[in-house]
Order: C-alpha cells, then sequence, then structure tokens
C-alpha cells in the first residue's frame, strides 16, 4: 500500500504542472504577421523572459514592424527581419534591451529549436532592440550556457574543452556564453515561414548575401490575444 503514495503524489504534481503549463500556453499573448508570403501567428511568454516579451510587443503597438522586410534568410538556418523597410532604410529603434537567455531556458523556456522566436543582435550579448528570427531548423548553437553552482566553478565544459576552478565572473560574462533569447515560437502557419525559408537570396541593400530578391513584406504585425 505505501509504495502507492508516492505514484499518487506524482501524478497529482504531474496533473498539476500540466494545468500550470496548459494555463500558462492560453494566457500567452499572440501577435499574427500578415506578409506578401502569407500569415503566421506567433505566441510569446512574459513568464520566460518578460523584458524581451514587452519590448516586442511594444514594437508591435507602435506598428514599428509594418513595412518591413525580411532582410535576411538562409534556407537551413533561419528567417531574420523586424529592421528594414522595403529600400533598406534601417527603422529607427529604442535603446536595447538586456539579455533574457539565461533567465528563460532557466524557467523552462524554449532553446532555439524549429519554429522558435528569437532576438536577433550584435556580438554584444545585450545590444537586441527591434529585429527577430524564426528558427528554421534546431540551431543548439545559438542556446544560452547555464552556468553550473559554485565560484569558483569546479568543473565547465564547453565546445569540448574542459575549464576547472573558473571565477563565476569570469563565465557569466563571456560573450560566446550568453547565446540568444527565445521568447515565443509560432503556434500557426509554420508553413509560410517554410515558403520564406525557401526563396531566391542575394545582395540587397547593404547586405551582399541572404537577401530575398523578390521582398517578403510584413505588410501587418497585430495583436490578436
Amino acid at each position: 500500500m505505501s509504495a502507492s503514495r508516492p505514484y499518487l503524489l506524482c501524478c497529482a504534481i504531474a496533473s498539476a504542472v500540466c494545468f500550470s503549463s496548459l494555463a500558462w500556453a492560453q494566457d500567452a499573448p499572440r501577435v499574427r504577421f500578415s506578409t506578401s508570403a502569407g500569415d503566421f501567428v506567433v505566441e510569446v511568454y512574459p513568464d520566460r523572459a518578460p523584458k524581451t516579451v514587452e519590448n516586442f510587443l511594444q514594437y508591435v503597438n507602435d506598428k514599428h514592424y509594418n513595412g518591413t522586410v525580411f532582410h535576411r534568410v538562409i534556407e537551413n538556418f533561419m528567417v531574420q527581419g523586424g529592421g528594414f523597410d522595403t529600400s533598406y532604410v534601417e527603422r529607427k529603434s529604442r535603446p536595447p534591451i538586456a539579455h533574457e537567455g539565461r533567465e528563460a531556458l532557466s524557467k523552462g523556456g524554449s532553446r532555439n529549436v524549429v519554429g522558435t522566436l528569437a532576438m536577433a543582435r550584435t556580438n554584444d550579448p545585450n545590444s537586441a532592440t527591434a529585429q527577430f528570427f524564426i528558427n528554421v531548423k534546431d540551431n543548439a548553437f545559438l542556446d544560452p550556457i547555464l552556468i553550473p553552482p559554485g565560484d569558483p566553478v569546479p568543473k565547465f565544459e564547453f565546445q569540448g574543452r574542459v575549464y576547472e576552478n573558473t571565477p563565476r565572473a569570469n563565465l557569466l560574462n563571456a560573450p560566446q556564453l550568453f547565446g540568444y533569447t527565445v521568447f515565443g515560437k509560432v503556434v500557426s502557419g509554420m508553413e509560410v515561414v517554410q515558403k520564406i525559408k525557401a526563396v531566391p537570396t542575394g545582395a540587397g541593400g547593404p547586405f551582399p548575401s541572404d537577401a530575398p530578391k523578390t521582398p517578403i513584406l510584413i505588410n501587418s504585425a497585430t495583436l490578436v490575444k
């Protein structure tokens, strides 16, 4: 009889987690992108990356994305947009936001897998503004690296190299370990994203390659939930 109690407890916990996840998903804001290639809808998660989601939704509400293009498309990697109009004039953006990749991942957020939505940035981890990208394959090398506990960290392995007794701050501040903040995913219309990823590309505006030869226009980005 006593053996059944842990089982019942596990079932109760699992049910609570499932209910919590369902409630969380139902409350997640959704944004519809209407593009020249078709429509798709993304769902974003403020409980995982609150500053990132707030920043993204503010750009949506400000209609910043309306009239911009997907300016960087790599078929076996990702599609990126939100920064340039059809003449490749860069849209003015607000100040950059703090990187939340590790925090999001530690709260159960997604990694950079197919269909996920992440913030684009420069080599500076805290440089994301308006541009975003959608992963069209699993891109594990873009994932934030969670730092093990301890200071110094007793043992840490990255890209086949082992570091021992490393000051924690050195790892927390290493640019190559920040990765990219995933804050949402495509929940409908992924076939449109697949269509976008397959368009012919070449030089365009300031970009020597990877710009769609026929512009993929974001007609509107609208909060629908």
